[in-house]
């Protein structure tokens, strides 16, 4: 049996999808692609044209035309791709607070998800790839030859998040948002994904709690090694 060549991790919010996806694709020579980062340009570009994301017609409309792509890093800034919208480099725009308050309900419409898990899904047949998200493994690649369900609890998540932010902003940021905030806004993520997080029925289900990023990838190689 080959590589696989498609490998699906889904998981809420702050459960390391993201930081696993990343390195696993590397590791691999494989293209990662963080489907979140679609919704956050469709996000950013409803934004910066004043659509009214409650709007599913409208952002129906404004998903059919816009031109969102991801490719592998092409800036040494620490980006782990690169995101476009309609051409223009929006990787770091997507990542501010209005697109982070904003995404989940921007992407909350059926329409909207059915156009973007049909570019998704387009992507992935063209190389190696890791793709992380909601649905991935039931929804957007119920065929993927490898899927990947990681887990933690709200604590440890919010845990997580909050690290991740004073890395990137530093400690003494007065914008830093404190740790029940961070908590709050999870909570808050996950019930709004709520009917976004099937599992699928044949996922690998890994628990991170008390695992590090190199103990889970560890446990990830040894399920492709029992598939090659």
């Amino acid at each position: 049996m080959q590589k696989p060549r498609r490998i699906a991790i889904d998981g809420p919010a702050g459960s390391g999808k993201s930081t696993i996806g990343e390195e696993l694709a590397r590791q691999l020579g494989y293209l990662y692609i963080d489907t979140g980062a679609m919704y956050r340009a469709l996000t950013w570009l409803a934004l910066k044209n004043g659509v009214n994301i409650t709007d599913a017609a409208a952002m129906e409309e404004l998903a059919r035309h816009a031109e969102i792509a991801i490719s592998r890093p092409n800036i040494d800034d620490g980006r782990q791709y690169t995101v476009t919208v309609n051409g223009q480099d929006v990787t770091w725009d997507i990542r501010n607070a209005a697109v982070t308050n904003a995404v989940s309900v921007a992407s909350s419409h059926k329409g909207v998800r059915a156009i973007i898990i049909g570019q998704q899904r387009a992507i992935a047949q063209r190389d190696g790839v890791v793709m992380v998200g909601r649905d991935i493994g039931s929804v957007v690649l119920p065929d993927a030859e490898l899927k990947i369900f990681l887990t933690a609890g709200l604590e440890e998540r919010a845990r997580r998040r909050s690290a991740e932010l004073v890395e990137r902003f530093g400690p003494r940021n007065p914008a830093l948002p404190s740790m029940e905030t961070v908590l709050e806004d999870i909570r808050r993520r996950d019930y709004i994904d709520r009917n976004n997080l099937q599992q699928a029925g044949d996922a690998v289900v890994i628990n991170t709690d008390h695992l590090s990023i190199s103990q889970v990838l560890e446990v990830i190689h040894r399920y492709l090694e029992s598939r090659t």
